[in-house]
């Protein structure tokens, strides 16, 4: 399973989020579930790296699906609205595929 954990403080901004896991929907190269929340969380932190100004720490281990990413600062207007485009497509699929595959959670830091 795909846990994903998004980081807000009490004011409702985001703080860090992380990813860990496989999906386990289908075999290693056929996974669909795991693609997508791959190219969601990728894509996202491609982004923001790109197109903000939004300074980050991230770590990662691809043999454990493990991503973390902590902001050094408040995130930009533009860096909250391409995360909260990633959470969008995160509920999405684990909507669609089930809680047995991606399961988001939130926590107040």
């Amino acid at each position: 399973m795909i846990s994903v954990i998004i980081n807000k403080n009490r004011n409702n901004e985001y703080v860090s989020f992380s990813c860990k896991g496989h999906a386990g929907f289908d075999s290693h190269g056929k996974d669909v579930v795991c693609a997508a929340v791959s190219m969601l969380v990728i894509n996202t932190i491609n982004s923001i790296e790109t197109l903000t100004n939004c300074k980050f720490d991230a770590e990662e281990d691809e043999t454990t699906g493990f991503i973390k990413v902590v902001f050094k600062e408040s995130v930009s207007k533009d860096a909250a609205l391409l995360l909260d485009s990633m959470v969008l497509g995160i509920e999405q699929v684990s909507q669609n595929y089930g809680t047995s595959y991606v399961k988001l959670k939130y926590k107040e830091v």
